[in-house]
């Protein structure tokens, strides 16, 4: 414990420049701005900054990234509250509240709400990323090449199951993503799978551009579609936050604290499902039930204390596993990659100061938003009111130029083209993007520990199911995929009818 509050305080010290703080305060602010317009979502925010931010020192580009990526997930809550519009998928939840408020005349107050809340979700989620890393990372030590492979694909079902509304969608995103994730010289004999002769292709399919394209370009394409319709801001109040609030509902907080951060750890499934989450716990447990929906302090206190917890969550599995628990912590492992960080079950053995490098960075970005939640709302409403006529050009030419600032080629133009393209029409067809994502992110996992396991145990198949993690991740995996099959509910629920009417059955009796 002393030597993590060592750690953790040697990394302060580090981040306590002035020159650092400024990148900390810019990157909020670009996050907030992202998170604030409709469409624009975190991913896409945090894609565009790591093409941004190639040439800067790791430390310092990754707290750029994390920054960006707080501010964005906070911003949402400004146009959910004064526009009734998630800014991010993350605040949907946020508009069933903030926005009620809002029309009530307390839009200033449900501004404060969402600002507190999303700085102790952040601090929750936080505490428990400097806690749970290092044993996490123990236990990751005990993963082998079946373990890896099952976890990815454990991954890619989860995802598929709990993003957007259809499981089946989501699971042909999510291989989809194995699918892209395969192209290019495969890891251990160097041949060419997928390229149909094309040299560029042997190098693979790069995931920051494909990431740019599938939620930069798209979110273009749908701008030019739907036309969006004419804002209409409500005036608002004071916007400080109020104490009370916070001591009122601490243990809807810490509740959604943890439900957020342990959403976070999950693979795949993100800030949205976490905002719900702590939204629907909350109204399960308040004695204000009849006020959710219609304005609730509580509701809205719980969704962004939710999303805010589910970032830090998000980040755990990165260090300790390197898998991403949301699609802008699989840009945040691939910028970690890019600047030579190298996450996974080794990091506390070999660089223990990096994890609480990341507290500390998400100690920056929850000032930062609280600097900015008090001051910079008037500012925010000016920029919520900028047609996005004007604004996606400008997108489209960062999405351009920084798919080609990261190799200097232009196929990752192409390919961050040709994603967008198909995002575009998944979007339209209702297909979720994370598990497309997490799909791309997890293939080269998935691939090599297969093909590891395979080497090691001769082509016997037997160890993927007979050893203890091996065996409990398959069967999480078989679960997930039998339970969204109507027979098998169904079957499920008739067994479970019948044994507790059998039980109750032999109570009555008894007595």
């Amino acid at each position: 414990m002393l030597d993590g509050l060592f750690l953790f305080g040697h990394s302060i010290a580090n981040f306590a420049t002035p020159t650092t703080i400024l990148y900390a305060l810019g990157a909020s602010l670009v996050g907030l701005i992202i998170g604030g317009l409709p469409g624009l979502t975190a991913t896409m925010g945090v894609a565009l900054m790591t093409t941004l931010t190639i040439a800067l020192p790791p430390a310092t580009a990754l707290l750029i990234l994390i920054c960006t990526y707080v501010g964005a997930i906070y911003g949402g809550s400004r146009s959910a509250i004064l526009l009734n519009i998630p800014g991010t998928p993350a605040s949907a939840a946020s508009c069933l509240d903030g926005y009620a408020l809002a029309r009530q005349g307390l839009a200033g107050r449900a501004m404060g709400i969402a600002t507190s809340g999303s700085i102790l979700g952040t601090w929750i989620g936080m505490i428990a990323l400097a806690l749970f890393t290092p044993v996490l990372g123990e236990m990751a030590l005990k993963f082998g090449a079946y373990e890896f492979f099952w976890l990815a694909v454990f991954g890619v079902v989860i995802s598929g199951n709990l993003t957007g509304n259809d499981p089946l969608k989501g699971w042909i995103a999510g291989f989809f993503g194995l699918f892209v994730a395969a192209i290019g010289q495969e890891g251990m004999y160097a041949y060419d799978r997928f390229t149909f002769g094309i040299h560029d292709l042997s190098g693979g399919i790069s995931l920051i551009p494909a990431l740019v394209g599938a939620f930069g370009f798209a979110e273009v394409l749908t701008v030019i579609k739907d036309r969006p319709p004419k804002f209409v801001i409500n005036t608002f109040d004071t916007v400080i936050p109020r104490l009370q609030d916070v001591l009122k509902y601490w243990r809807t907080i810490i509740r959604s604290g943890l439900i957020g951060t342990g959403i976070g750890i999950v693979p795949g499934v993100g800030e949205d499902v976490a905002a719900w989450s702590s939204y629907a716990a909350a109204r399960r447990a308040s004695k204000e039930k009849e006020k959710f929906g219609k304005g609730s302090v509580e509701g809205l206190m719980a969704a962004e204390t939710g999303d805010n917890a589910c970032i830090p969550g998000a980040v755990i599995p990165v260090l300790t596993l390197a898998v991403p628990g949301s699609a802008p912590a699989a840009v945040l492992l691939a910028a970690m990659l890019i600047h030579g960080v190298q996450p996974g079950p080794l990091i506390m053995v070999q660089n223990p100061q990096f994890v609480y490098d990341v507290v500390a960075m998400m100690l920056f970005a929850s000032i930062c938003i609280l600097i900015y939640g008090l001051t910079l709302t008037k500012l925010m409403v000016k920029i919520l009111q900028v047609p996005q006529t004007l604004v996606m050009p400008v997108i489209f030419v960062l999405c351009a130029v920084g798919s080609f600032a990261i190799a200097s080629r232009f196929f990752d133009i192409y390919v961050m083209l040709a994603f967008g393209i198909i995002g575009f029409f998944l979007r339209q067809l209702n297909y979720p993007m994370a598990p497309l994502v997490l799909g791309i992110v997890l293939g080269d996992l998935l691939d090599k520990n297969l093909r590891r396991g395979l080497t090691l145990s001769d082509g016997d198949l037997s160890p993927f199911f007979t050893r203890p993690i091996s065996l409990a991740l398959f069967c999480l995996v078989a679960g997930t995929i039998l339970m969204n099959v109507p027979a098998v509910t169904n079957a499920v629920s008739r067994i479970w009818t019948s044994a507790t009417g059998s039980l109750r059955g032999k109570s009555s009796g008894g007595a």
